[in-house]
């Protein structure tokens, strides 16, 4: 259950009214620049944002999984750039700390992390190693008191904005699978490290990506995650497994903004003299896409209250990620269909939005890795 209903009621009115006043009208802004406003995100920074899931003790609100989640079926009635931000850091870029690190890489990070001094990255693809990420080439060689870092990190969100980077790299050659792969924590001003050109991609203009070039780049012995080599994969999986749920919840609230707007317009749009929400095929597409988003919202708080009571959720995680991102695209589809060529103009928004959530399949696990995942563990548990 909620820990506080009460106040966390309060921050969920907060966001809302976040949401509706400061971040819906920002949205035409940010989609033609291709900019967050400093205003908007220094106010992010002081409701706590990007401290949502660091622990109380180093600063954050200590969310559960289920209060992570309403907050972002909150945050998804606006561009989803907005909750990219700040979600990087909560999520896969900071929670590797929380998991994994030292008392002393706590004590150090995650207190900057909470206030959004410091935004978070995580890096793990590669121009070779996306879904196979066991076979990542980055290589981390020990040289007395550091590690040499040389590699390339493809499609790191933040990247431009980081000031860490949770860097996974093989510190052992001769393993070439998942054990070869160790954590770092590296800051973004050492030596060696160059970002690459501002990615141009098909939406969610805001949010950032690009490569992240390591070039002889010499990091600290007591950057290493936990200060264990070998345990890096283990780490992402946990890290990927939280942020799945996390971005299922994303998916469900855009879907909800999505679909309220399609039937707000069929509700106004006049044809043969009657509104086209009174015709039956428009009636269809709603329906289906309301019975789809509750099924996913469902599966998205059921998942999250599992894992807040210590059950293993590495199945329904994936199930959430792949069932609420494809239903998000076909809710997407739907909508530019009601608004017909309204739909098409980038005028009405919806245009935006269709392109915007086309990324919630591939990132944080493709939908076909999560079919592998599923699948997989299910054979193992049929066979123990």
């Amino acid at each position: 259950m909620i820990r506080d209903p009460q106040t966390l009621n309060a921050l969920l009115d907060t966001v809302n009214r976040f949401v509706r006043e400061r971040l819906v009208p920002a949205e035409a802004l940010v989609a033609e620049t291709d900019e967050i406003p400093a205003d908007i995100v220094n106010d992010m920074k002081q409701m706590g944002l990007f401290g949502l899931t660091v622990p109380e003790e180093f600063g954050g609100l200590a969310l559960t999984m289920e209060e992570e989640v309403m907050v972002m079926l909150a945050m998804g009635q606006t561009s989803p750039c907005f909750r990219s931000l700040f979600g990087t850091t909560v999520g896969i870029g900071s929670q590797g700390i929380v998991f994994d690190g030292t008392p002393e890489q706590k004590a150090k990070y995650l207190p900057k992390l909470a206030t959004g001094e410091l935004i978070a990255s995580f890096a793990l693809t590669e121009p070779d190693a996306g879904s196979d990420a066991a076979s990542l080439r980055t290589m981390a060689i020990r040289d007395g008191d550091h590690y040499v870092v040389n590699g390339t990190k493809r499609y790191i969100t933040n990247s431009p904005q980081a000031g860490i980077f949770t860097l996974m790299a093989r510190t052992n050659p001769q393993d070439k699978g998942a054990g070869g792969v160790s954590a770092f924590i590296v800051e973004a001003n050492t030596p060696g490290i160059t970002i690459g050109k501002v990615d141009k991609k098909m939406g969610q203009r805001g949010a950032h990506t690009a490569d992240v070039i390591f070039e002889n780049c010499r990091v600290p012995v007591s950057q290493l995650m936990g200060g264990k080599e070998g345990q890096g994969f283990k780490t992402a999986m946990k890290v990927l497994e939280k942020g799945r749920i996390h971005i299922a919840a994303i998916c469900v609230g855009v879907a909800e903004r999505m679909l309220r707007d399609a039937l707000n317009y069929a509700i106004d749009r006049k044809q043969f003299g009657q509104p086209i929400a009174e015709f039956q095929l428009v009636q269809a597409m709603l329906a289906d896409s309301q019975a789809e988003l509750y099924a996913a919202r469902c599966m998205v708080i059921d998942a999250a209250r599992k894992r807040d009571e210590g059950l293993n959720v590495a199945t329904e995680a994936s199930c959430c990620k792949l069932f609420a991102s494809e239903m998000c695209g076909r809710v997407a589809d739907r909508a530019v269909q009601i608004f017909g060529g309204a739909g098409y103009l980038s005028e009405y928004g919806i245009e935006r939005f269709y392109r915007d959530v086309r990324l919630f399949r591939l990132y944080e696990g493709t939908s076909q890795i999560q079919q592998i995942v599923i699948a997989r563990n299910m054979v193992r548990e049929a066979t123990r």
